[in-house]
């Protein structure tokens, strides 16, 4: 059963929107059920172009399933999401959202790139050809074009020099980078990050969080889950609480973080681990 929202405590700050006027992301009403389990219970958040914004909140929360339907790799069962305020995933007709066809949402699709927990590469592929397999079967560019653009995608990571390296032969850290740069290789609009330091060993976190925070500062629109307090504290606009499908508080680092209103935010907070507490 979802909660309700009437204590929820939202208070935003982004005012910068895409070249149309609309937000960079809008996630408006949306609902998503497991079988008899409701993940997401009417959840609406807007991301302004240039924000990063930080998403916390217990375990199975519906963080990562959020991100997952912003991509499309899961279907919702009501209300809408925009990317620069086109649908992704259906069309309107006569009022009505219809699943859009295949072809359509891989364009979409396209534009938003996800680095997941795992790093999901190609073990039979270099680093180097990982980053290239996008820009080829989806951008349909010519494989020398491609593999222009899959060289800078990694030295902007950080990792130019591992082009020839295969997975096998790379640390969770360096794996990770590789990620960031198949997905920054299709210029996205926008990124999604799904808890990508959590499958890494403590020493190599910092390299990743390196990486994205220099995405920030290029002005990339980020949405990341994490655990990484710290970093959120740091490099996020705007924080977003997540508990049971719901956005339970939001707004800057510094009042979420260090100041939050909610009970639950509050419970949430003093009960990270040593290791994960603000300073």
């Amino acid at each position: 059963m979802c909660p309700s929202v009437g204590d929820a405590v939202i208070r935003g700050t982004g005012t910068a929107t895409s070249a149309n006027g609309a937000p960079a992301v809008e996630v408006h009403r949306v609902h998503k059920r497991f079988g008899l389990v409701e993940v997401l219970c009417g959840i609406s958040l807007a991301v302004q172009a240039g924000e990063t914004v930080c998403i916390i909140g217990p375990s199975g929360s519906g963080k990562s399933t959020l991100l997952r339907c912003i991509n499309h790799l899961e279907t919702i069962d009501r209300g809408s999401i925009r990317i620069d305020g086109r649908l992704v995933g259906y069309d309107e007709r006569a009022g009505q959202l219809i699943e859009a066809r295949a072809a359509d949402v891989a364009q979409r699709r396209a534009e938003i790139g996800m680095v997941f927990q795992r790093f999901n590469l190609f073990p039979n592929k270099t680093a180097l050809g990982n980053v290239m397999t996008g820009p080829v079967l989806v951008a349909h560019l010519s494989k020398a074009e491609a593999r222009g653009v899959a060289a800078a995608a990694l030295e902007q990571v950080g990792m130019g020099e591992f082009g020839a390296s295969f997975p096998a032969q790379l640390s969770g850290g360096q794996q990770q980078r590789v990620a960031i740069a198949r997905a920054l290789a299709m210029h996205p609009r926008v990124m999604l990050f799904d808890e990508p330091t959590s499958a890494l060993d403590p020493e190599l976190v910092g390299e990743v969080l390196g990486v994205m925070r220099e995405l920030a500062r290029t002005g990339m629109t980020m949405l990341v889950v994490t655990h990484e307090m710290h970093f959120a504290g740091e490099v996020a606009n705007r924080v977003f609480f997540i508990d049971r499908g719901i956005v339970v508080e939001e707004g800057s680092p510094e009042r979420v973080l260090h100041h939050p209103e909610n009970p639950r935010t509050v419970a949430f907070l003093s009960a990270l681990p040593a290791a994960q507490e603000l300073a």
